[in-house]
C-alpha cells in the first residue's frame, strides 16, 4: 500500500470500518415472512436446520444494519428495530417447539426418574408399590425397542439402578429424530406414565405430622394420659425412659412454639451427647434454647461456633447464654475471648462474663477477674468477679477476693467473706494434715 493512496481507502482495507449492510427495515420483514413459511413446510431436522441458518443470517444483518431511530417527541412512535427482533424472538421460538422429540429427552426422563426413586422417602407402603411400578415401565420400553429389561428388584436403590440401565437401552439404540420419531413418541408417551405413577406412590411427604409420628412408634407409649396435647404426653414419657432418638423426632416433626419449646428443655435435661448434631445445626443459627442444651451437655465440639457469638454486642440476650454455656464446656479457648467481655460497655453482659470464667476454672482468668472487682463501678460485675474467683478456688484466686471485705457494696462484701472463710478453712486442713503426718 502506498502513501499516495486515499485515507479512506487505508481504513477500509485495514478493516478498521466494517461496511454497514444496505438493508432496510422491509428487506429484513421480508426475509423473516419467508423464513416463517420455510418453519411452516419444515418436514425433517434438516429443513429446520435450514430455517435456523437463514435466521442467524438475518440476526446478523439486523444487528449491524443501520435503521431509523424512532421520533422520540413521538411517544406513539414505533421502532423498526424492536419490532424486527421482537418478531426474529417469536420465530426463533417457533423454531424450537416445531424440533424434536429426541432420545435424549427420553433417557433425560428416565433418569429423572430413577433419582426420584432413589432419593425421595417412600412410605412402606409406597416402597412395596414401588416394583410394580418400575417393571410396568420397563415391560413399556421393551414393547417399544424389542429389548428384554426386567427386574426383580424391591429396594428404591436396585430399582433406581434399573430404571438407570433402562435410560442406557434408549441411548444405545441410536434414534433419529426424523426416522424413528414415532418410536421416541411411545417411549416419551412410556416415561410420561412412569412420573404419572411414581406421583400415585405414596411418599413420607404425604402423610401428616401425626400420621408420621404413628408410623415411627412415637404414640406407643401412651396409655392412659392425662396431658394435653397427647404429643405433649408421648414426649414426657420419652424422656422419662430416656430416649433422645424420639424426643428429636418430636423437635423435627412438631412445629408448635409450645412442642418446640418443651422438646429443648427435655433434651436439655436428658443431657444426651447423641442430640448434639441436631443443636449444633440450630445453635449455628443463634438458637438460644440449643445453645443452652449445648452447655449442658459440656459439648466441645460446639465451641469454636460458640465464641463467634462472644462479640455479638447488638444482642446482649445472645451473648449471655453462650457466655453460661462456654462456661459449663469448660473449654481453654473461651478463656481469652470472655475476658474481653470483662469490659464490654454494657454493665449487664459483663457479670456474665465474669461468671462464665468461673464456671471454666481456668488459672489465666484470676489476674483479669481481680482487675475488675478492684475497678469496676457495677456492685453486680465486682460481686460476681467475687464469684468467680471462688469457683477458681486456688489459693491466689481465694486470696485475690478476700481483699474486698471492706467494699461499700453488701453483695460484694459477702462474696468476700465467703472466700475469706474458704482460705481459713483451706488453712485449717492443712494444718490438721501437717499435724496428723508428723
Amino acid at each position: 500500500m502506498s502513501d499516495d493512496e486515499p485515507a479512506e481507502e487505508q481504513s477500509d482495507e485495514a478493516g478498521e470500518d466494517a461496511p454497514v449492510p444496505d438493508v432496510s427495515a422491509e428487506d429484513l420483514d421480508a426475509r423473516l415472512e419467508e423464513a416463517a413459511e420455510s418453519l411452516d413446510a419444515a418436514d425433517t431436522e434438516a429443513d429446520l436446520d435450514g430455517v435456523e441458518a437463514t435466521l442467524d443470517g438475518i440476526e446478523a444483518d439486523l444487528e449491524a444494519a443501520d435503521l431509523p431511530e424512532p421520533d422520540e417527541d413521538d411517544e406513539d412512535a414505533e421502532d423498526p428495530r424492536e419490532e424486527l427482533e421482537s418478531r426474529l424472538s417469536d420465530v426463533r421460538s417457533d423454531l424450537e417447539d416445531q424440533r424434536g422429540p429426541y432420545a435424549s429427552d427420553v433417557v433425560a426422563d428416565v433418569e429423572e426418574a430413577a433419582t426420584t426413586v432413589r432419593d425421595t422417602r417412600w412410605t412402606e407402603g409406597g416402597e412395596s408399590d414401588l416394583p410394580g411400578v418400575v417393571s410396568s415401565f420397563l415391560a413399556d420400553v421393551n414393547e417399544t425397542l424389542g429389548s428384554d429389561l426386567s427386574t426383580d428388584a424391591a429396594e428404591p436403590d436396585a430399582l433406581a439402578d434399573d430404571l438407570e440401565g433402562a435410560a442406557e437401552t434408549v441411548e444405545g439404540a441410536d434414534l433419529d429424530a426424523d426416522d424413528d420419531a414415532g418410536t421416541i413418541a411411545a417411549l416419551l408417551e412410556a416415561t410420561d406414565a412412569l412420573e404419572s405413577d411414581l406421583e400415585d406412590v405414596e411418599e413420607w411427604g404425604d402423610l401428616e405430622t401425626h400420621e408420621q409420628l404413628r408410623a415411627q412408634g412415637f404414640y406407643d407409649v401412651l396409655g392412659h394420659y392425662k396431658d394435653f396435647p397427647p404429643e405433649w404426653a408421648a414426649l414426657k414419657e420419652w424422656e422419662k425412659r430416656g430416649n433422645v432418638e424420639m424426643v428429636l423426632l418430636a423437635l423435627d416433626s412438631l412445629q408448635s412454639d409450645f412442642m418446640e419449646r418443651h422438646a429443648l428443655e427435655a433434651i436439655t435435661r436428658m443431657n444426651d451427647g447423641d442430640a448434639f448434631e441436631a443443636m449444633h445445626q440450630r445453635a449455628g443459627k443463634r438458637d438460644q434454647p440449643a445453645i443452652r442444651a449445648l452447655g449442658k451437655m459440656a459439648a466441645e465440639d460446639a465451641v469454636e461456633t460458640l465464641v463467634e457469638y462472644v462479640d455479638s454486642d447488638s444482642n446482649p440476650a445472645l451473648q449471655k447464654v453462650t457466655f453460661k454455656a462456654l462456661g459449663e464446656i469448660g473449654h481453654e479457648d473461651a478463656v481469652q475471648p470472655l475476658a474481653n467481655k470483662l469490659v464490654a460497655e454494657n454493665d449487664e453482659v459483663r457479670p456474665y462474663a465474669a461468671r462464665a470464667l468461673g464456671l471454666l476454672g481456668d488459672t489465666r482468668a484470676i489476674e483479669p477477674l481481680a482487675d475488675v472487682a478492684a475497678d469496676d463501678d457495677s456492685d453486680a460485675v465486682r460481686a460476681a468477679a467475687l464469684w468467680a474467683l471462688r469457683q477458681i478456688g486456688t489459693e491466689a484466686a481465694l486470696e485475690a477476693a478476700a481483699e474486698h471485705g471492706g467494699d461499700r457494696s453488701f453483695i460484694v462484701q459477702t462474696e468476700a467473706e465467703k472466700a475469706r472463710d474458704a482460705l481459713d478453712s483451706t488453712g485449717s486442713e492443712g494444718g490438721e494434715a501437717a499435724r496428723t503426718t508428723a
